[in-house]
């Protein structure tokens, strides 16, 4: 099941996609095929919904960011390759830092490009959507605790990165965590194919079997350091390709099973 978010005639509902689920299904504006609709719930998938007799096609909805968190938990550096190519080594125990939720837009928002950085960076990744309160899980009750996934771009001030010493500032920029185009239910995280585009020239092309931590290990670990509420997005971590965004570009991330989130730079 692939729930989105979305506004319908100046309202804002969340729905059930309908339509190929092959996984190839991009986003609004791209090549949303004509035969996608979306089933209006009643209620949210958070909670006690039900389908209602409402269907429209996609393309005439605006979709939003599919979820907005209380927080968004980063994991730095979880594929070798692109601590690699940071100049480090993959951790043994998973980094963390937290984005705000003022970070997060959705499909076809624009990234801003805040004046006092040069050096702005696309990261391409797998989020994951908490679907339930949550403390102290092991990996086997993950999937109890867990929505669904979703695309996202943890998008980075590099210079300022490297600057500041942490990561506050560097990803916390309003417009630096564009999520979407919706929430996948129905797939298992652990071998997704991902890829990054910039203006359609392939940047990153990898697979979430090269995580160092897995998914699940991670939705434990952050459960091990602080409740998690329905809502709450984990950022899982980006391969190695990470590279500058201009004005101008149009950046898209796209996992296999979930579909393509696309946002333009300015």
């Amino acid at each position: 099941m692939r729930f989105a978010r979305f506004v319908l005639e100046e309202t804002i509902a969340y729905g059930v996609l309908n339509g190929p689920l092959d996984g190839t299904v991009g986003d609004v504006g791209s090549d949303v095929a004509a035969e996608h609709t979306v089933t209006v719930i009643d209620g949210h998938p958070f909670g006690p919904h039900e389908l209602t007799s409402v269907t429209v096609p996609m393309v005439d909805v605006r979709l939003l960011p599919p979820v907005l968190p209380t927080k968004i938990v980063g994991i730095g550096k979880n594929y070798a390759d692109h601590a690699k190519e940071m100049d480090s080594e993959p951790p043994a125990t998973p980094v963390m830092f937290l984005k705000p939720s003022t970070a997060v837009v959705g499909p076809r928002d624009p990234i801003s490009l805040p004046a006092m950085s040069t050096q702005v960076e696309f990261e391409g990744e797998l989020a994951i959507v908490i679907g339930r309160l949550a403390k102290d899980l092991t990996p086997e009750r993950v999937d109890d605790a867990v929505l669904g996934y979703t695309c996202a771009n943890d998008v980075t001030a590099r210079d300022l990165q490297q600057v500041d010493g942490q990561w506050v500032r560097a990803k916390g920029f309003d417009s630096f965590c564009p999520l979407g185009p919706w929430i996948s239910t129905d797939i298992d995280p652990e071998n997704l194919t991902l890829q990054t585009t910039v203006n359609a020239e392939v940047r990153q092309s990898s697979s979430t079997a090269q995580m160092v931590h897995a998914a699940r290990d991670l939705v434990a670990f952050v459960s091990s350091v602080m409740t998690l509420v329905p809502g709450d997005v984990i950022l899982t971590g980006t391969p190695a390709g990470v590279g500058p965004l201009r004005r101008g570009d149009e950046v898209a991330v796209e996992i296999e099973g979930i579909g393509r989130l696309t946002n333009s730079v300015v």
